[in-house]
């Protein structure tokens, strides 16, 4: 696996995204933006379903180094969106720092556990349009 191209890609991603002086707010916009992006692209190969463990997992294992993530777990409704919502939530509370860094190992997280369900060829081509979009900051998104 690479490893190393996720991470940077990530890494190049939420820096571009974020702007010149992102705050907790914009770490917690660009990720879960970046997050919405992967599940849409993936919900037509393994479904909302697949889509949603994959989610969950990534969660999971990133709360083992933020355990603040853990209480996502216990909201009620299932779906993507929802969980995304409450993340988006939970890491805008945060330090900037922590929200940035804890953004990028959920990222990183969830690309490395859909390379290990589907492989890393497959994972690199769905993903692809993610770490290569010039997406707009949350302010430039704001601003249209």
């Amino acid at each position: 696996m690479n490893h190393k191209f996720y991470q940077e890609a990530i890494r190049a991603n939420l820096a571009q995204r974020a702007g010149s002086s992102p705050d907790a707010s914009t770490f917690a916009k660009v990720t879960i933006s970046t997050l919405s992006q992967m599940v849409d692209l993936l919900a037509h190969v393994i479904g909302t379903r697949g889509v949603n463990v994959v989610l969950r997992r990534s969660l999971y294992v990133t709360s083992i180094a933020c355990p603040w993530l853990v209480s996502c777990e216990e909201q009620g409704d299932n779906s993507p969106a929802a969980l995304l919502e409450f993340i988006k939530e939970r890491l805008a509370t945060r330090d900037p720092d922590v929200a940035s860094e804890t953004g990028y190992t959920l990222l990183v997280n969830f690309a490395e556990l859909l390379t290990t369900l589907i492989g890393e060829s497959l994972t690199l081509h769905l993903l692809n349009p993610v770490w290569a979009s010039r997406s707009p900051s949350p302010e430039q998104e704001s601003k249209s």
